[in-house]
């Protein structure tokens, strides 16, 4: 699906809102179309709260006035569309109509009325497989766009979608802080957030420069951190024609018939000679020499050595006999199957990096350990991106970083990859996503 037409709080914006947000009610924000539900409540509740947040935040990034849409907002229910609730001319303006028909399964802000229209029927679907916000970060996406028709549009489509989806972030961090009004998100909310961004990226191996381009799961989800982290001006600065961007094209017939995965029974040799080169360029800058452990997998049932079996962990390194350790069945088939082939190297590099950290004799099982031991999963992700295992006729395929973070998303917090771990997804694939654009600085190991 398309949405048509982003460590620091949001500077200078309104004061911590109520504690108990309360509704706007439909005679003060007005939706044509919108029907008496929690669908259209939670939309007209955020956009409310962002006519409050950019009220604010435009004078201060852009030092003008903040103009409020012109043409206002339409609810579409794809399910059963009543065309009397429209005006006339149906949605928009006189100039640029638009059939309500048009806006099924999809999101847009029209520049040539200054409109946001929406289907509801979209919106409650992806409430229900993501939690309540996604509905309301769509709804910042949108005038994301409005604030950019304002300000200036980039000139390639993928830098125009994920600059707004900074922008969403910018404002979720606002509605994190306690600021809105209306609108409510728990930090432990994040993960549904997030994958909710990954979810409705371009479809594997679309073409980048098309100008239908929202960008790779990675993409939108590193333009939504770019906002929550550092705000609108940060994507006001940060969205240029050399932003990076991992979104890229099959190049072979085979590789669009299997979105990018290689055979199971492949993956094992892949991750066997890229993560021993991995380490042994990066310890010789540390004035260490790196020694692959041993990766053993098994069926179930843990191995006794150290907390292995103690824990039942599917996912560790165990120091006792230097061996990293896989459960087969219970988290690399399913992984592979439900995520991807990069899942399982994501899986395998999780425990290797612990293995890496005791050889440097740092620690391996507490809070520290766990964040580099993601952030050196993304440098070695992003080593493979830049094309270091060419050499060994070694690629990433497109999809293979989203796979990665999704692997976090949904398996980084269970007892059997992480036990009693504070960080949450969310945090989790910041840590990556640092160690993906930024190398090994961020990750704890003495760089």
């Amino acid at each position: 699906m398309l949405l048509t037409g982003c460590a620091s709080t949001v500077s200078g914006i309104a004061s911590r809102g109520a504690s108990v947000p309360e509704d706007v009610p439909a005679d003060e924000f007005p939706i044509t179309g919108a029907a008496d539900n929690e669908t259209d409540r939670l939309a007209r509740n955020a956009l409310a709260d962002l006519d409050t947040f950019w009220s604010q935040a435009y004078p201060e990034y852009f030092g003008e006035e903040y103009q409020p849409l012109a043409g206002g907002y339409f609810s579409v229910d794809s399910t059963a569309i009543d065309e009397s609730a429209y005006p006339e001319h149906g949605i928009g303006c006189d100039r640029a109509p638009t059939d309500p028909e048009e806006v099924a399964n999809n999101a847009h802000y029209d520049p040539n009325c200054d409109v946001v229209a929406y289907d509801r029927a979209l919106l409650e679907q992806l409430s229900a497989e993501n939690g309540p916000y996604l509905g309301p970060a769509v709804m910042a996406h949108e005038i994301g766009h409005a604030m950019q028709n304002r300000f200036g549009y980039a000139d390639s489509a993928i830098i125009v979608e994920t600059q707004a989806d900074c922008l969403a972030g910018a404002f979720t961090r606002w509605v994190v802080d306690g600021n809105a009004e209306h609108v409510s998100l728990r930090v432990a909310e994040l993960d549904q957030v997030v994958l909710g961004f990954i979810g409705l990226s371009d479809p594997v191996g679309f073409d980048p420069d098309d100008q239908r381009a929202h960008g790779s799961g990675f993409d939108r989800m590193s333009g939504f951190f770019a906002g929550y982290e550092g705000g609108v001006g940060s994507c006001r600065d940060e969205f240029t024609e050399d932003r990076l961007f991992t979104a890229t094209e099959f190049t072979t017939q085979d590789d669009l018939d299997n979105e990018g995965n290689a055979p199971y029974d492949e993956i094992g040799g892949i991750i066997g000679t890229t993560l021993p080169a991995f380490y042994e360029s990066v310890f010789p800058g540390l004035g260490e020499q790196f020694t692959a452990p041993e990766v053993e997998s098994f069926d179930g049932t843990a191995p006794a050595c150290g907390d292995m079996g103690a824990e039942d962990r599917d996912l560790g390194y165990c120091e006792a006999d230097g061996t990293v350790y896989v459960d087969e069945s219970d988290l690399l088939a399913p992984a592979y199957e439900q995520i991807g082939d990069f899942a399982v190297a994501t899986a395998v590099s999780l425990a290797y990096a612990q293995a890496a950290r005791a050889q440097l004799g740092l620690s391996i099982d507490d809070a520290a350990a766990v964040d580099s031991a993601v952030c050196l999963t993304g440098w070695y992700a992003g080593r493979f991106w830049t094309g270091d295992y060419q050499a060994q006729d070694i690629t990433i395929s497109p999809g293979d970083v989203d796979e990665a973070a999704v692997f976090l998303l949904t398996y980084g917090q269970t007892e059997g990859v992480f036990p009693n771990t504070d960080l949450s997804g969310f945090e989790m694939v910041d840590a990556f996503r640092d160690g993906f654009l930024n190398g090994g600085a961020g990750c704890e190991i003495g760089l």
